[in-house]
């Protein structure tokens, strides 16, 4: 389209100036030859008379061709027809004084575009022939109407040509933007289908361009991340597989081992004792791991489904802090009973309360405190707040992105301690089966602070408060 334009308005422009420049040649030639005519009959010092008999021969010559002529002689001037001619600029007197060749302006009067020619008359001198300015100049002045015709005929032709290319260009760019954006839209389509799962999308390739390279190339690369994910998933199920498989086949001679292990500690004194107290404590963290285990792969499996009862939030968590730790080790502020009450799975609930405060005891100092409320966010939604703090070191901040992540030990020197790094992914994992929300953060002052959300119905409390648990 550009260059359509382009080309027409570069056609104009010659077109104009080649007009106007014929034009133009042709009246200086006709005048020069109308002056040279009556120039040997002019006096050397023409007066009133003799320029006005010059300006009349010279409009006689040319009286079909709407000229007006002007003659000036020091301060004698001389018009034919009547007076009325186009006062030239100053620029152009100055110029005609001066030189000895025509002088021509074009000036545009009462908005009809008019030829303003200047022509100096000289003679020769002497034996040399010396050309020299007799003084007098012959002014013409001519209406290019005709020509300004031809340039507006010109302009409406090339107007219409220019219009018809660009309707042609506009058609043609439409077929190839068409013709190379077809694959482009078909690439990008089956690039989203990819990316929502579908790794089996593939291109139809046609051609032998560099378009069809690239879609070859998206079929190549869509086959072989296909292969890969299938292979990285067969793994997957095959190692969840095997961990389950392993964990249930050990959880039987673990549970036997254990009942064995707590009779005989009834019995073990002196270093007998002792020795079956070791290996009491280790059946038993075996026996947790394994139970752990089991929980993650029915979380993979997505074979976990929630038991949900109306139950009594904060009695639920007393409960729970009771059953497994003495009340100087864990300080709670709950609220008062039937204050809080929501439908969750009461064993869940337990496991996430449970693994909070292990994970406080075993990697904080104390006191461990637990507190309970409610909180109501910008888009009306009602939150039970449970938050567990210490007054341990904290966490690390290289370990933050990565403390809910399975087997994830914060420190190598804990590499053997008794936590099996599956404590906080159990727990994640039943704060999010519930729709809540759980994160983790340090304290300003000091420890760390485990925070869980879980949504609560407007009817699971009786009445509602805004703020956090704290």
């Amino acid at each position: 389209m550009a260059s359509s334009l382009g080309t027409g308005a570069l056609a104009f422009r010659e077109a104009r100036t080649g007009v106007l420049q014929q034009s133009q040649d042709s009246v200086i030639n006709r005048f020069r030859t109308s002056v040279d005519a009556v120039a040997p009959y002019i006096p050397i010092a023409p007066n009133q008379a003799d320029l006005q008999s010059a300006v009349d021969q010279v409009l006689y010559a040319n009286r079909s061709s709407g000229w007006r002529i002007m003659a000036t002689y020091g301060g004698h001037r001389a018009y034919a027809p009547s007076a009325g001619f186009v006062e030239p600029s100053p620029e152009m007197l100055r110029s005609v004084r001066d030189r000895r060749v025509a002088v021509f302006q074009r000036m545009n009067v009462d908005g009809r575009p008019r030829l303003v020619v200047g022509m100096p008359v000289t003679y020769t001198w002497g034996e040399g022939l010396e050309t020299r300015l007799s003084g007098l100049v012959m002014y013409l002045e001519v209406p290019q109407t005709t020509e300004e015709g031809y340039v507006e005929a010109m302009v409406h032709g090339i107007e219409r040509a220019t219009l018809m290319a660009l309707c042609l260009a506009v058609v043609l760019a439409l077929l190839a933007a068409s013709g190379v954006l077809r694959p482009v839209r078909a690439l990008r389509r089956a690039t989203r289908r990819m990316a929502a799962g579908h790794l089996d999308v593939r291109l139809d390739v046609t051609g032998s361009d560099e378009l069809a390279d690239l879609s070859q190339s998206f079929n190549e690369t869509a086959a072989e991340l296909e292969r890969t994910v299938r292979e990285l998933r067969r793994l997957e199920a095959q190692g969840r597989r095997f961990v389950a498989d392993v964990s249930h086949e050990l959880r039987t001679p673990l549970a036997a081992m254990s009942a064995v292990t707590d009779v005989l500690d009834l019995e073990g004194e002196g270093e007998t004792g002792e020795a079956l107290r070791l290996i009491s404590e280790g059946t038993n963290r075996l026996s947790g791991l394994v139970n752990d285990l089991m929980e993650i792969s029915r979380f993979d499996a997505g074979a976990v489904e929630l038991n949900r009862d109306e139950i009594d939030l904060a009695e639920s968590v007393r409960r729970t802090v009771a059953s497994r730790w003495r009340q100087e080790q864990v300080e709670t502020r709950l609220p008062g009973p039937g204050e809080l009450r929501a439908r969750v799975d009461p064993r869940r609930l337990d496991v996430v309360t449970a693994n909070l405060i292990g994970n406080a005891l075993r990697h904080g100092e104390p006191p461990v405190r637990l507190t309970m409320g409610v909180r109501v966010d910008g888009a009306g939604m009602a939150w039970a707040v449970i938050e567990v703090t210490d007054n341990g070191p904290g966490i690390a901040e290289e370990a933050m992105p990565h403390i809910f992540e399975r087997f994830y030990k914060a420190s190598t020197s804990r590499a053997r301690s008794e936590s099996s790094g599956l404590g906080l992914a159990i727990t994640a994992e039943n704060v999010r089966l519930h729709g809540g929300r759980i994160r983790a953060a340090n304290l300003p002052r000091g420890g760390a602070v485990f925070t869980v959300e879980l949504p609560l119905h407007r009817d699971d409390t009786d009445t509602e408060a805004d703020g956090s648990a704290r």
